[in-house]
């Protein structure tokens, strides 16, 4: 009987798991977020937790929403360009009922762009949200979770040279996601990358500001990139104010990218 009480208790006092980061690698880094500029924050802050069930997350001036997998960052600021007229063309989803989040989505008076069977040969779909912001959803009914992060597409004529940057630089493990063959995983993300018959620009100021990257030891991880010369954008600095440790590089095709430490405690 006290086995049993203490682990009723150990059940109670648990943080939820629901809406967590995927744990570290080996080399103490997991995927992070996506910063988005919204031109209606409140709007955005609606959006994201009715369509999609992510939990709010204010502190400070920093907004952000919890998936499992990653987080998305929201800024209110007027977006320069949609997400489709840069290198990040999208971020995707897996949702255990793709059918549901249609509906839903639909119902709200959003856009769904276009049905299809994805690369994996699972029902996809695109949806447009406000300020030009593009999400892939990909069906996988047998995951515990409604809503989780799954993957971001990178699309330039040079996506096989930038494959090899983030293998390099970030540690990314090449895998064939389906009839994908240029993808590579990190802890909590797959990153794809595809051509592009136009020339995409670079992502800061568009509706996806940057991508980001969570380790666990920030310091460190900027002293190593700097040693491979990596030069960076935005030098190491901690915000004691929103509990993050931060830093800014730009990858080779212009996708800003921000590297955090403190996003695990959110």
């Amino acid at each position: 009987m006290k086995t049993h009480l203490l682990l009723i208790v150990a059940l109670v006092l648990a943080p939820p798991l629901h809406a967590q980061l995927a744990p570290y690698d080996g080399a103490g880094m997991t995927y992070g977020h996506v910063h988005l500029n919204a031109s209606d924050l409140e709007l955005h802050k609606e959006l994201w937790v009715e369509q999609f069930g992510g939990e709010l997350v204010e502190r400070g001036p920093l907004t952000v929403v919890k998936f499992p997998g990653m987080l998305i960052a929201l800024r209110e600021r007027e977006p320069t360009m949609p997400m489709a007229e840069t290198v990040m063309d999208h971020f995707g989803f897996k949702v255990r009922d793709i059918e549901d989040v249609l509906d839903r989505w639909r119902r709200a008076g959003y856009e769904v762009q276009s049905e299809f069977t994805g690369a994996e040969g699972f029902p996809n779909a695109y949806l447009v949200a406000p300020d030009g912001i593009l999400i892939e959803l990909q069906e996988d009914t047998t995951q515990s979770e409604d809503v989780a992060g799954y993957h971001i597409h990178f699309r330039t004529a040079q996506y096989e040279e930038l494959l090899d940057w983030y293998v390099e630089v970030f540690g990314a493990v090449p895998y064939q996601r389906g009839t994908i063959a240029t993808t590579a995983n990190v802890s909590g993300m797959n990153l794809s990358f595809g051509d592009s018959d136009t020339l995409r620009a670079a992502t800061q100021g568009s509706a996806i500001d940057h991508i980001g990257f969570e380790f666990r030891n920030l310091r460190a991880t900027v002293d190593r990139l700097e040693s491979m010369g990596i030069t960076f954008d935005v030098e190491y600095r901690e915000i004691p104010a929103i509990g993050l440790n931060i830093a800014y590089l730009t990858d080779p095709s212009g996708v800003y990218i921000e590297l955090t430490e403190g996003y695990t405690e959110y």
